[in-house]
């Protein structure tokens, strides 16, 4: 019984030093997000990251920034704590999402000892000075716009579709905006014929009530920063849920988020793709000890198209049975019971 024991108490104490060891062989990363982890498609953006890090051994930590409902000082605390972090647990690797998280943390560790991977990123890699730092690599997002009209057509046939698209103050849009201007230019079965911006819900409402009859077809990209009667940004739900209820115009967007909330249609930017190419190269980084700046940044090329049948229901459209086999269909709202 006695040896038995000593054997058990040496037996914890191995396996306890093991533990350790292994905890401390475990790769750090620090996940910052420019909006909050319950968003699915920050979820989405994780999950992938960490799917593609395979068996690394890593311990993954997240802080949010929730740019689309902070207001400038709120943020600029958010910011402060991130980096306060960055500099207590010095993490191996900083994994940064979608271009507030680049604007505001990114920037700051240009060329420093700890390498940077980024997805969800609308501006180019350049307009960070991304390409001019050794230790930054990272995924772009770049729309369907092509794919997401061709399906728009499928639906809403039209010899040249006039287009209105909503756009909210958030400066990502402007990239949108001019990667949109470019496709445009090269085609003349579309044009813009409204850019809207509108700095309140109640502007946006009365934008959208009087484009009735005007458009074929509204894209809805910029919805998050309406500020309401009490001053805050109205949730895009809302915003969505209203438009559906209250819009005759087919509408279209690039996130199957707004599919699930009420627009007709998207061929979306998949998140899980996005995290899937950053996480192959975060472990590219840290496992092969590759430098992230052999590492050429890259967009996402597989889009999934989606339709809301029951928005097409609501507008009186037909769509064809080849177009919904091809699609992914969501046949009712998210606020529907279930």
């Amino acid at each position: 019984m006695m040896i038995s024991a000593v054997l058990r108490s040496a037996l914890t104490a191995l396996l306890c030093l093991a533990a350790t060891a292994a905890s401390a062989q475990s790769l750090k990363i620090l996940h910052v997000t420019s909006y909050k982890s319950d968003w699915a498609w920050v979820q989405d953006q994780a999950k992938g990251f960490q799917e593609s890090m395979g068996d690394a051994e890593i311990v993954m930590r997240t802080v949010d920034l929730d740019a689309k409902h902070n207001s400038a000082e709120q943020l600029k605390q958010a910011v402060a704590q991130t980096i306060a972090l960055i500099e207590s647990w010095k993490p191996d690797l900083i994994y940064t999402t979608d271009d507030v998280a680049q604007s505001e943390v990114a920037v700051k560790y240009l060329n420093g000892p700890t390498p940077i991977v980024y997805s969800g990123v609308n501006k180019a890699h350049a307009d960070y000075g991304f390409d001019k730092a050794r230790n930054v690599t990272g995924v772009l997002e770049r729309e369907h716009f092509a794919g997401t009209l061709s399906l728009l057509r499928d639906i809403k046939a039209a010899p040249k579709l006039k287009l209105a698209i909503v756009l909210d103050d958030d400066p990502t849009w402007q990239g949108v905006k001019e990667r949109i201007n470019t496709e445009l230019a090269r085609r003349k079965d579309v044009e813009v014929t409204h850019w809207l911006q509108p700095k309140t819900y109640a502007e946006y409402r009365k934008a959208m009530t009087d484009l009735q009859g005007k458009v074929d077809a509204v894209g809805l990209l910029g919805i998050f920063r309406f500020a309401g009667a009490d001053g805050k940004f109205v949730d895009y739900e809302t915003v969505l849920k209203w438009t559906a209820e209250n819009s005759k115009l087919p509408d279209f967007s690039f996130w199957d988020t707004r599919v699930e909330r009420g627009t007709l249609c998207a061929v979306t930017v998949s998140g899980i793709e996005q995290g899937r190419l950053a996480g192959r190269m975060a472990r590219r980084i840290l496992v092969d000890k590759v430098s992230p700046a052999s590492i050429t940044p890259e967009a996402t090329a597989k889009g999934r198209p989606m339709i809301s049948l029951a928005r097409a229901r609501k507008l009186g459209i037909p769509i064809h049975a080849t177009t919904l086999l091809n699609a992914e269909v969501l046949t009712r709202f998210s606020w529907d019971p279930q």
